[in-house]
């Protein structure tokens, strides 16, 4: 979970003003937490305290309505809404806040379940669907193989193509500075992007300096090299400068949880 927040972070101050850098300053005055970040913390909040997610997703939505970068058109009508229904979106926001039910369950027909139920409130077209699952389910492999994880890559990339069906021979020219919001467009260049990284760093660097959809690549991508191969202490305790106190209450006590 807290690699999709640190994804998120470093990503944003590059969503709209995109870089191929590689190098790229890590963390500045410039950078902030998105969307992105607020909804993968509703969901651990839905979990930590057994609320349903389109309930939890749409209050922290509504604690935080103006967040560096806003809220996409309809998601933004979504929150804003008094009754929100589902509006058959396949957007990447389904797969960028999915990661907490990942860590929380220990059997993988629970997590695609509730993987599914994440993207239910507002992304309930099968795309959206299946993206959520497929980052969920590279999430739970990788925990699976444990400190074994980056030996297993190609496993655990070939594990998600065969449930999703995506391709993920992707050519870099292919999607360079290509700007993709859909679930279809975004996943695939995620996992792609884990089959050639070799450090939880090094994959968000790819995903950032990709000069996509920055924050929420980031986001997705950071959410399982979390997973492959955990985060530099220094990278976490630099993270939660940029997080409210409400969000970190919620991160705090996922992780105590998840590790016992």
């Amino acid at each position: 979970m807290l690699g999709a927040i640190i994804g998120d972070i470093v990503g944003s101050r590059w969503e709209f003003d995109p870089t191929n850098d590689y190098n790229f300053e890590w963390l500045s005055k410039k950078n902030g937490y998105t969307d992105d970040t607020i909804c993968t913390i509703a969901v651990a909040d839905a979990l930590l305290n057994e609320r349903g997610f389109g309930e939890s997703i749409h209050d922290w939505c509504n604690r935080y309505p103006n967040p560096m970068g806003g809220y996409g058109g309809r998601f933004a009508q979504w929150v804003h809404s008094d009754n929100p229904q589902p509006y058959n979106s396949f957007g990447n926001g389904s797969a960028m806040r999915v990661s907490p039910v990942a860590h929380w369950y220990k059997d993988i027909n629970e997590v695609l379940d509730a993987a599914a139920a994440t993207a239910l409130p507002s992304h309930n077209h099968d795309e959206g669907i299946k993206g959520a699952q497929t980052v969920a389910l590279a999430i739970f492999k990788a925990r699976q193989f444990g400190s074994d994880a980056p030996e297993h890559i190609d496993d655990i990339l070939e594990d998600c193509v065969q449930f999703s069906n995506y391709d993920i021979n992707i050519r870099k020219e292919d999607v360079i500075n290509r700007f993709d919001e859909t679930c279809q467009g975004t996943v695939p260049v995620a996992l792609w992007i884990i089959g050639l990284s070799d450090s939880f760093e090094d994959a968000v660097r790819k995903a950032v300096s990709l000069g996509a959809d920055a924050d929420t690549l980031g986001a997705i991508v950071g959410s399982i090299a979390e997973a492959i191969w955990g985060i530099p202490e220094k990278m976490k305790m630099e993270i939660l400068e940029y997080i409210p106190q409400d969000m970190k209450v919620i991160i705090s006590e996922f992780y105590k949880i998840i590790c016992i």
